[in-house]
């Protein structure tokens, strides 16, 4: 009969194990958090925003994608893609060389914006390595704490900066993010999202920008501290309009 009643037991702790309550992996939570966002629409629609003086645009040219920035002036319409080819620039539809060191730069910045306005979706790409580490509550909301690096292969330019993401328990929305970075004397960044909105299926935000008071250095897993008691320095919003997403078409 003990015999019987340890293996009932065992049987019913791996039933548990199982179950709804079942702790969540990171892989779990950004699944979720992404599938909420929008899921596979990220990847069958046309997006289109504008952000400071400037138009965004996502989309596909023979079944790949193409990021493109454009700025338009009295005179001109500039045109930077990044396709297979590298970074193309057009002016009034004629193509213009670049340098190499003003072509890596501009593709620095347009994949920048493009990231920040599409995620949680880059959380999966191949070259993203993500970490549960801990959990924690912030405005009477529960969130987990998800640590994201990068592979040096794949992870591009800036494949040593070291993200955290906030991830609310309930509604899996990342509500906050915080990002070290190395270039131009490094530095760390926390963002929070407010003004949530979908557009075509796909959550979008608007970010209040956040820095650490002058002359401190906090661990980055520790700004949620910080934000919440006020320690953090309010640098600029950054906020996109005049989205558009469109399906129709697109492949």
């Amino acid at each position: 009969m003990k015999r019987l009643s340890l293996i009932t037991c065992l049987l019913l702790m791996f039933a548990c194990n199982d179950g709804p309550d079942k702790p969540k992996t990171a892989q779990e939570i950004v699944d979720k958090a992404i599938e909420n966002a929008g899921g596979d629409l990220y990847d069958q629609s046309f997006i289109s925003f504008h952000f400071r003086d400037k138009n965004y645009v996502l989309e596909k040219q023979d079944g790949r994608k193409i990021m493109k920035r454009i700025l338009v002036t009295d005179s001109a319409v500039i045109v930077d893609a990044i396709t297979p080819r590298g970074l193309v620039r057009e002016i009034n539809d004629s193509v213009v060389a670049l340098p190499d060191s003003l072509k890596s730069t501009y593709m620095e910045s347009i994949n920048s914006v493009h990231y920040f306005a599409y995620l949680p979706h880059g959380l999966n790409d191949k070259a993203v390595n993500k970490e549960l580490i801990g959990d924690i509550r912030i405005a009477d909301k529960d969130y987990y704490k998800i640590k994201v690096t990068f592979d040096q292969e794949g992870g591009g330019k800036d494949f040593e900066d070291t993200y955290v993401y906030w991830i609310n328990k309930e509604t899996f929305e990342p509500d906050y993010l915080a990002y070290e970075y190395h270039v131009n004397g490094g530095g760390m960044r926390f963002r929070e999202a407010y003004n949530p909105r979908r557009v075509g299926g796909i959550r979008f935000v608007d970010y209040n920008n956040y820095k650490p008071e002058t002359g401190t250095s906090p661990e980055l897993r520790k700004l949620d501290s910080l934000y919440m008691n006020d320690k953090l320095e309010l640098l600029s919003k950054i906020e996109i309009s005049e989205i558009i997403v469109n399906q129709d078409n697109y492949n």
